[in-house]
């Protein structure tokens, strides 16, 4: 990162913002400022283990209470939900060997049952092994905002008002994380069935802004890519499987899971633009994307070596420090 660049991060309106109100002490729910900043953090599988990294890096520098609303795609729901849970100190769990060995089960491919067993680990592990404190979730005073994307429509879905009940909070973040062919099926909640936030929505900033968030800090599990190596058309395996495995659904989610990668690229340029916002050149609203640097691990959807998931969450927490630290201390 080039000091000129880093210069311009450090002038970014999103950094004001959350100095002045780290330095007024405020909370959410009781602001005078007129903002509604919002954190958003994508997923990706384990490779969420960066972004939780960096949900626990804000949580450190004190900087949470500067926010208004949390939103989380798939593993990003589920560390959203940690975050403003009463233990944000769990998102540690990520790279804990434990939690690995009981979300990838990697024999059950033999047995035609889910690699990725979103349902143990959010209806047993989070309960019994690793317990979520889900009652302190629902009190939380930061708004949560589980993204799904809907079967029939093939669209994004805030599941923020689903949330009316522990049962039903425990159904979001499944429906958040619940992946095509690697997770087990959709999720009905309320008549309609939800798979991956990530088919529609992989990084969640997009829903902050249709909710009117002003400000939007997101947490990236992505390393920087260069414009050139985005892919911008569908792989001939995703073409196969959407044709094949997703024959049964609508055409508006078989186009949904066809376009992610348009989206991707769209979303990171779109993204590259708003990092580059100062007080002198503003854009409209102020965006900020924090990534993993160039000594980050490179993790897989489906890793399980612990000591690697340890440099992931290390990396992600070294980023934000990196980035937050000065507006934590003014």
């Amino acid at each position: 990162m080039t000091e000129q660049f880093q210069r311009g991060l450090d002038r970014h309106r999103l950094m004001k913002v959350l100095a002045d109100r780290a330095e007024a002490g405020s909370r959410p729910g009781s602001r005078a400022d007129g903002y509604r900043v919002a954190l958003a953090i994508e997923g990706g599988g384990m490779r969420g283990t960066i972004s939780a990294g960096m949900a626990l890096a804000v949580h450190e520098l004190g900087l949470l209470t500067a926010f208004d609303a949390v939103y989380g795609a798939s593993a990003g729901a589920i560390s959203a939900a940690w975050l403003v849970s009463s233990r944000p100190e769990g998102l540690r769990g990520w790279a804990d060997p434990r939690f690995a060995s009981a979300l990838i089960r990697k024999r059950n491919l033999l047995r035609g049952r889910p690699i990725v067993d979103i349902e143990t680990l959010i209806e047993e592990v989070y309960i019994r092994q690793f317990p979520l404190d889900y009652t302190s979730v629902l009190a939380a005073p930061l708004a949560l905002h589980p993204l799904a994307t809907d079967l029939e429509t093939g669209q994004p879905v805030d599941l923020h008002d689903e949330l009316t009940d522990e049962v039903a909070l425990r159904l979001a973040l499944r429906a958040s994380a619940a992946l095509p062919m690697l997770a087990g099926g959709p999720v009905t909640i309320g008549g309609r069935r939800f798979y991956d936030a990530g088919l529609a929505e992989s990084i969640p900033f997009r829903q902050a802004l249709r909710d009117g968030a002003t400000h939007v800090l997101v947490l990236r599990s992505r390393p920087p890519v260069q414009a050139a190596a985005l892919r911008a058309t569908p792989s001939v395996g995703s073409r196969l499987v959407a044709a094949v495995a997703f024959r049964q659904y609508t055409p508006q989610f078989r186009a949904a899971f066809l376009n992610r990668p348009a989206r991707l690229a769209d979303d990171d340029r779109l993204l590259a633009v708003y990092d580059t916002d100062t007080a002198e050149s503003p854009t409209d609203p102020a965006v900020l994307s924090v990534r993993p640097d160039a000594a980050a691990p490179s993790i897989s959807r489906l890793e399980t070596d612990s000591a690697l998931l340890e440099e992931a969450l290390e990396a992600g927490r070294r980023a934000i420090v990196a980035q937050l630290a000065p507006a934590a201390r003014s």
